[in-house]
């Protein structure tokens, strides 16, 4: 019986290393190489890292590889090894994920690093010195050992609940909570797999807990990717032609649906001026401005980057001064999310209601196209006699 539970235990470790590598190749190949991706797929190899070293540990245990001490010594420092690095990278991928300022500075990375080495060094020296200490006769692990084991990943884990949940707290969106807490918790939730564990160690809980937790996350990043423009993290042209092909997210009861265009001032100059780098932090900063706006109201809304300096807004404005604040309120967070840019930027904007027969959004759309660009003519004009009388 025994046989045969270790024989599965391992399969299943296995078979968990040949997903996360599949998952690996995958990111690999994709042209979207972001920072928080690249730290994804550490993460990834040290869990496939950590599930190899379980099968050695599970043919040791069993007697297919004879137990001697040097061989567990090396065992448990593997072991140790693949839990805190995966602790570590989870962490990198956090601070790449939350956009934590200053994370890259070598200083900051080598604090991070630290508790591993120290760590690292301490258990190294006490093998050397006092292996006693950690193995008994048997050459099985003793208490001390298991605090070597946690010491590391809990200090990380701590850092980990500290960034995303002050990064939740901070935000307004609802969904936007959820992902950082998610993420968060994710150790809590791996952890607990391997509580769970302990208890039947013969039942490969813990990786089948690592390998859903990672499965959902990896197919809510993909969702993202799909929907989401990667720059500006708003809603892209894919996601909007599927919230207006849904007819209640065209008609609500009791409620308007207005569609709203807006355009950046100034932006091409921007690009000619100061490059694309600076083009790009430029339609980062409209965005954030944008969404510090809609997260103020509870009114049911759909924000996206249409192309280019381009973003188009639907709101369900109950009444239609609601729409007038808004637009208030939008020109007034660009122009203070300006004030850290190289090249003042404004914003044009433009608007029309759709009518209660039209199934599409379309000739709504060009109606509020129409009036984004008199509105930016407009602008330009009011601009050119006040530079005029000056």
């Amino acid at each position: 019986m025994m046989y045969r539970f270790s024989i599965f235990y391992i399969e299943a470790n296995l078979v968990c290393s040949v997903v996360f590598g599949i998952l690996l190749l995958h990111n690999y190949f994709n042209i979207d190489r972001q920072e928080k991706q690249i730290k994804f797929d550490q993460v990834l190899i040290s869990f496939i890292f950590y599930f190899l070293v379980d099968c050695l540990w599970a043919a040791i245990i069993d007697g297919y590889i004879p137990k001697s001490r040097p061989m567990m010594i090396f065992e448990c420092f593997l072991i140790y090894i693949s839990m805190a690095a995966t602790m570590y990278f989870w962490l990198q991928f956090v601070l790449a994920y939350e956009q934590v300022p200053h994370r890259n500075r070598k200083i900051n990375k080598f604090a991070v690093l630290f508790p591993f080495i120290v760590s690292t060094l301490a258990m190294i020296l006490n093998f050397i010195l006092a292996p006693d200490v950690l193995l008994n006769a048997n050459n099985d692990t003793l208490p001390a050992y298991n605090i070597y084991l946690v010491a590391v990943p809990y200090i990380y884990m701590g850092a980990i609940l500290f960034y995303t949940l002050r990064k939740a707290h901070a935000e307004e969106s609802i969904s936007e909570k959820r992902k950082h807490i998610f993420i968060g918790i994710f150790p809590l939730m791996v952890i607990a797999g391997g509580l769970i564990q302990m208890m039947h160690p013969y039942i490969p809980i813990y990786c089948f807990t690592v390998l859903i937790l990672m499965l959902l996350f990896y197919i809510q990043s993909i969702e993202l990717r799909i929907s989401m423009d990667p720059l500006t993290n708003l809603n892209n042209r894919g996601q909007l032609t599927r919230y207006v092909a849904q007819e209640s997210n065209l008609h609500m009861e009791g409620r308007d649906t207005v569609l709203i265009m807006m355009d950046i001032d100034g932006f091409k100059q921007i690009n000619d001026t100061y490059g694309h780098a600076e083009g790009d932090k430029a339609l980062v900063r409209v965005s954030n401005a944008l969404k510090r706006t809609v997260n103020k109201y509870s009114m049911p809304m759909f924000l996206g980057r249409y192309g280019g300096d381009e973003f188009i807004l639907i709101i369900h404005p109950t009444d239609p001064a609601e729409t007038d604040q808004l637009i208030q309120e939008i020109r007034k967070e660009v122009a203070e999310e300006a004030k850290n840019m190289p090249n003042p930027v404004g914003i044009s904007i433009g608007y029309d209601t759709l009518g209660k027969e039209e199934k599409t959004i379309q000739n709504c759309l060009r109606r509020a196209d129409n009036n984004l660009y008199k509105d930016k003519k407009e602008r330009k004009s009011r601009a050119s006699e006040t530079a005029a009388r000056f």
